[in-house]
Order: structure tokens, then sequence, then C-alpha cells
């Protein structure tokens, strides 16, 4: 596989991560066995950025990855791991943590979950409102020179933000939705993090599934899958967004690969500083996803997928309204 660097200060990774998530929380039902499975499949495909939260279940996505890297080489995977979501035991949002000792008490935790003497890139989930972002950068920068992290990262945050962290310490790369249904770092976002040498990790590549090109209308979802309360999933917030989905489809199909190909693709090709996460529970779903090393994308290629999803043309918001205040991006 081929790899990218994240930003001008961080590790080389592979040139698509893995995001596990999906494995432990917030998509429903995963078989443990298969998550296992599927991130051996990944390192042997050459994939190294992968990547947890210590509140993926809460600390279950942490504990899945430390089984999975038994008896693996652990300076041939990189881990990026979130920290600060508050949640409670019925897995409910309470709000983000990022003082300087609650940094590191998270820390503590992840190492020994991951059973590992560091973390490759640790990161803020959200934004801490009540903790300027000088004190939180400070914090893991100490964390760096004790060697219990090798990188620190962003999460969903602002141009402003970038730019007073990386005057405290420099910052690999941001963590950040990008896809086509969501585009809204292009404006003031990217521009300032590839002024400030910041690479970008972008997740949701695939809008949660809706474009994948195996979501249906009829699709029931269970209980924990919190797709039933997003907006872009509802009425005719679905209908739409499928359509376009279905013009992806058919530009797909003209070149060979799969809808969900061609998306991660167009992410793919926004720039050499950019490293599409996929959200693959299964082996199956990941194979589709490599095979994304395998689709060259001309100009005219990318204009016609631009005509086919253009810019702002998602109907819903990303999150449920009772979400926005713990999950969406900084205002």
């Amino acid at each position: 596989m081929h790899t990218r660097t994240l930003g001008r200060t961080g590790p080389a990774v592979s040139a698509l991560g893995l995001g596990l998530m999906g494995m432990s929380d917030l998509y429903g039902p995963a078989d443990e066995t298969e998550s296992v499975a599927t991130i051996h499949a990944a390192l042997d495909a050459g994939v190294t950025l992968l990547d947890t939260g210590d509140f993926y279940g809460m600390g279950h996505n942490e504990l899945l990855l430390r089984d999975a890297l038994r008896g693996r080489n652990r300076e041939k995977a990189v881990i990026s791991v979130k920290f600060g979501a508050l949640r409670g035991p019925d897995g409910s949002w309470l709000g983000n943590d990022s003082r300087p000792e609650a940094v590191k008490t998270f820390l503590a935790y992840s190492l020994r979950r991951l059973g590992t003497d560091h973390v490759d890139v640790y990161r803020p989930a959200r934004l801490d409102p009540a903790v300027p972002i000088e004190d939180q950068v400070g914090a893991l920068a100490e964390l760096v020179r004790a060697g219990y992290i090798r990188h620190i990262g962003l999460s969903e945050v602002g141009a402003e933000t970038l730019r007073r962290a990386v005057a405290v310490h420099p910052i690999s790369d941001l963590q950040i939705e990008y896809s086509l249904l969501s585009r809204g770092i292009e404006a003031d976002i990217l521009p300032v993090a590839r002024e400030l040498g910041i690479g970008v990790t972008a997740y949701g590549v695939l809008s949660r599934g809706l474009l994948s090109g195996h979501w249906t209308p009829s699709r029931e979802l269970s209980a924990g899958d919190f797709r039933g309360h997003s907006p872009r999933f509802q009425g005719e917030n679905l209908d739409r967004n499928l359509a376009l989905t279905d013009a992806l489809g058919k530009l797909a199909a003209g070149k060979g690969v799969t809808t969900a190909q061609l998306a991660i693709g167009w992410v793919a090709a926004q720039g050499e500083d950019i490293v599409p996460l996929v959200g693959a529970r299964t082996r199956a779903r990941l194979a589709e996803s490599l095979g994304t090393a395998d689709v060259a994308l001309t100009a005219d290629d990318l204009a016609a997928i631009e005509a086919a999803v253009p810019s702002g043309a998602a109907a819903g918001d990303r999150y449920a309204a009772a979400m926005l205040d713990h999950l969406d991006s900084e205002k």
C-alpha cells in the first residue's frame, strides 16, 4: 500500500486508514471475532493507521484493538486515539473534558487498555470550551516529552484553533469529517491546515453508509444505531441523498468500480495531505475499500463527480439536534 505523511511533522502512514468505532459503538451490534479478523486483514494488506477512541464503547474499542494487536509487531501499527468525550453508563453524551490533569488520566487508562507504552497520535475528540487550547496542547506536549505519545492531533476544530494550537506545539493532523456530502472544511479549515503544515485524516468518507452503494430506503436499523436519529437518513432527506448516490453509482459503473470506491477515491484525490479513514466492520467491506488503491481519477472524472454530487447538495444536518453540542464541529 502507498503511504502518506500526516502533515509536516507527523508519521508516515498507509494511504488509507481503518476507523474502528463501528466495531464497538453507534452502528448497532458488531461481531467481535469478525472485527478482529478485519483488523488483521487490514494489517496484512499494509494498513498501518488504526483509529480508535477511549469512549468508543466506553473502553471496549481499545480492548478490542489490544486483542487484535496481540502477537503482532506493535511498531508497524500507528495507533490514533481520541479522548475527552464524557459518557454516562447509559451511553449518553455528557460533554468534553480536556483539563491538563484529565488529559494525563485519560492517557494512563488508554495505555493500560491498549497494552502499549505509547500512543502514536493522541487527540482531544472535540474542543473543550472551558479549557484554552493552549493549555490542552501544553499538557499533550508534556506527554510527548515524556515519551507517552509521539504526535499531537486535533479533531473537529476550526481554523483559528489550529493557529493557536500550532503556536504551542507542532500538530500532526486534524481529524474531521470530509466527504462528497460533507464539504464544510473546504472554505477555511483545509486552507489553513495546509498553510500550517497540518495533515487531514478524513472520517465519514462514505457519509455513514449513504455513499456506500449498499443503503436502501427500507433498511431497518437497530436501537443502538444512531443513524436512526440522523436527519440525513430521514424521510425526504434520505430520498434526496440516495438520489445523489445513484448518480455517483452510474459514474462508478462506467469506470468499472463500486460506488464506495469512487466516493473514497474522490476524498483521496483532494490532496496527498489527506488520509481517508474507512469504517469497515467486516473483511468484505474492507476488501472493497482497499480496492480504492486501483482507482485512478482523471480531471474529467473529478469534474463529472462534482457535477453529480455538487458541494452543498446533501439534504439534512450531519447530526440530530440533541447531539450537536457534543459531536458537531467547532462553531
